[in-house]
């Protein structure tokens, strides 16, 4: 017989898988959108001199979005979804921004208006590290190397727009 101690243990197992598989699968579908014209279209684009080698963009994405499961998954724990109101609904924005961005640049072909989405959602992904921060300061702070590289995406983007 399990004590109440091992069923928290294992629901708090359960919620890291399920904020795995979340962010995991989102970015597979970005991943597969993104690989539908990266080797095509996207190598025909006049690139700045900053822009970085496609082999960085699949392990650092992979970090970035086990931090950003990590990250749900802390602040889930230590106040659950409705602890959290603002926080996960910011969180669950940001994503749907962040797989929306591959749709918009590479499924579309619209580089301004990717521009213009990535821009909100670097906005949001601020938004939500503060919100995360206020319950669970590692979470606020999981989220901050992603903000970093969705900022360093839009000065990437704004370039491939302007040179294109």
């Amino acid at each position: 017989m399990s004590t109440g101690k091992e069923r928290a243990r294992a629901g708090d197992l359960l919620g890291l898988g399920g904020f795995l598989v979340l962010c995991l699968a989102i970015s597979a579908i970005g991943g597969w959108t993104t690989a539908q014209s990266v080797g095509t279209r996207y190598q025909t684009l006049q690139k700045p001199v900053f822009n970085p080698p496609d082999w960085l963009f699949a392990p650092v994405w992979t970090l970035l979005y086990l931090m950003i499961a990590v990250a749900g998954w802390r602040v889930w724990r230590s106040t659950g979804l409705a602890g959290a109101r603002a926080g996960m609904a910011a969180y669950a924005a940001q994503l749907a921004l962040n797989l929306a961005w591959s749709f918009l640049f590479f499924g579309g072909r619209m580089i301004e208006v990717a521009l213009a989405e990535i821009l909100l959602l670097l906005v949001m992904i601020c938004v939500n590290a503060v919100l995360f921060w206020r319950a669970d300061r590692l979470a606020g702070w999981l989220l901050v190397p992603y903000a970093a590289w969705v900022a360093f995406a839009c000065i990437l983007n704004f370039a491939l727009w302007r040179l294109n």
